[in-house]
């Protein structure tokens, strides 16, 4: 199998006829995007990232579950890759299949070289495995990355505690991002003066949330085993507890229902694709979570 067998295939700009000087015009080649107040995210593709556990290079999709599939970044022939092993792109989302066309994409899981080699992987995936595991080993040389868990040596800066500036929540069953830390959401009521509320939603004289890690998607099992997010959860208050921080209100006003908002409520539902930024992969400090796991 040729060196370029594994060449991406991307879409091109075309043009037609001949620069001035007579030459032909160079093709440049680009990645699709879609901007991200568009209200379709039909042609959304080519999200690029770093895999967090090799460091190489991963496009993010969404997959038909709505989670986020980290996959190689380039096309690979259909007859290298195992069936089990093939994706495809249809409308923007990562399907776990082929599509009957002699190109398909792979899992980045599959070809990590921080990962365990998976069974009966053929010559060309092995032979693309290690050329990943080299570049690993480049970046670790210059420093350029640092797996994780790794303890930095002696002398180092220590790792910055973990304080996340925008929250996500887990309350009344769903998943939110909160706009502000968890101390400093601010109810949005009105007062009998007309301006809003001075008063924090979480108070000292009411039952707290609990910080713990959990799997990136509320109820189901990992998507990416390496992934775990804080979450700061609010499930095992009381249902009327539970609705006052949903609706972002004081305990004060949570007694007053007549009571008019002065604001808007800044929860965000929360997309593991789109708030990638967003998302602590470690407690809090002074946080003490529960068990692993639990949804």
């Amino acid at each position: 199998m040729s060196a370029g067998i594994f060449a991406a295939m991307r879409s091109t700009n075309t043009h037609l006829g001949h620069l001035r000087d007579g030459s032909s015009p160079r093709h440049r080649h680009r990645a699709l995007r879609i901007a991200t107040d568009s209200p379709s995210c039909l042609l959304r593709t080519a999200e690029g990232g770093l895999c967090p556990d090799c460091g190489n290079q991963v496009h993010w999709y969404r997959g038909i579950e709505h989670q986020p599939v980290r996959l190689h970044p380039h096309e690979l022939p259909t007859a290298a890759v195992p069936e089990v092993h093939r994706w495809h792109i249809g409308a923007g989302v990562a399907y776990p299949a082929g599509d009957g066309s002699p190109w398909c994409r792979i899992a980045h899981r599959t070809l990590c070289p921080a990962h365990d080699t998976p069974e009966h992987l053929t010559q060309p995936l092995v032979r693309l495995r290690q050329r990943l595991a080299l570049q690993t080993r480049r970046l670790l040389d210059d420093g350029a990355f640092t797996p994780p868990g790794q303890h930095a040596p002696a002398g180092s800066r220590p790792m910055p505690p973990c304080r996340p500036a925008r929250p996500v929540v887990d309350v009344l069953g769903s998943r939110y991002l909160a706009k502000q830390p968890i101390q400093e959401i601010r109810c949005v009521a009105r007062t009998h003066r007309g301006t809003r509320c001075l008063n924090r939603v979480l108070a000292s004289r009411k039952p707290h949330g609990t910080w713990r890690l959990t799997t990136l998607l509320p109820g189901r099992p990992p998507v990416l085993p390496a992934v775990e997010i804080a979450v700061y959860d609010l499930g095992h208050l009381a249902h009327a507890e539970q609705q006052r921080w949903r609706a972002q209100r004081c305990p004060t006003h949570a007694l007053i229902p007549k009571a008019a908002d002065m604001a808007r409520d800044d929860w965000e539902i929360f997309d593991p694709l789109l708030h990638r930024q967003h998302v602590a992969t470690r407690l809090p400090v002074g946080a003490q979570g529960r068990p692993r796991g639990r949804a």
